[in-house]
């Protein structure tokens, strides 16, 4: 059975396609931040308020490493920081894994993210014409780590479903 891992940056689409293409694929769909806040009983914003940031990678890292080991046909969505820490982004270049960098615009993510700018604890400080130079440095030191993935399927311009028909090909 396919492990296939989605990662990219905030907005880039990893739950939605994530969601649709378990179903395509006929695959259990399984988000990584989801299963944490489940894990702990706390929302990840608790998590970094309560715990610290250290202490919250620590855990991501375990349990990404324990859903990579134990399960078996999935479609995981990463947290757009998992790849960055812990050595996670080693975890997508296994044998037995497909990851996928999901590669989205900064004007993309900026509109995408002006829709939800009160879902994301991170932005919530930033005024809106701060965006694209808060991204665009995100994007820059994290992408490396995306590129760790080993296909990349960019995203703008693009619909849910045609982002998946390509992820469709790749596994």
């Amino acid at each position: 059975m396919k492990k296939v891992i989605l990662c990219g940056y905030m907005a880039s689409g990893k739950t939605t396609t994530a969601k649709l293409l378990s179903k395509k694929a006929n695959l259990t769909y399984i988000d990584l931040d989801e299963v944490i806040e489940k894990n702990t009983g706390k929302t990840i914003s608790k998590l970094f308020e309560e715990d610290g940031e250290i202490k919250f990678r620590k855990l991501e890292h375990q349990t990404l490493t324990t859903i990579v080991n134990e399960s078996e046909g999935f479609v995981l969505s990463l947290g757009g920081g998992t790849p960055v820490y812990a050595n996670n982004h080693l975890v997508m270049q296994r044998d037995d894994v497909v990851s996928v960098y999901l590669k989205t615009g900064i004007g993309e993510i900026v509109n995408r993210l002006k829709a939800q700018k009160g879902l994301r604890p991170l932005l919530d400080a930033l005024k809106e014409e701060e965006l694209d130079e808060f991204i665009g440095q995100h994007l820059f030191e994290r992408s490396y780590y995306y590129h760790q993935a080993k296909h990349v399927v960019a995203t703008d311009g693009k619909s849910p479903d045609e982002v998946v028909n390509e992820i469709m090909k790749l596994i």
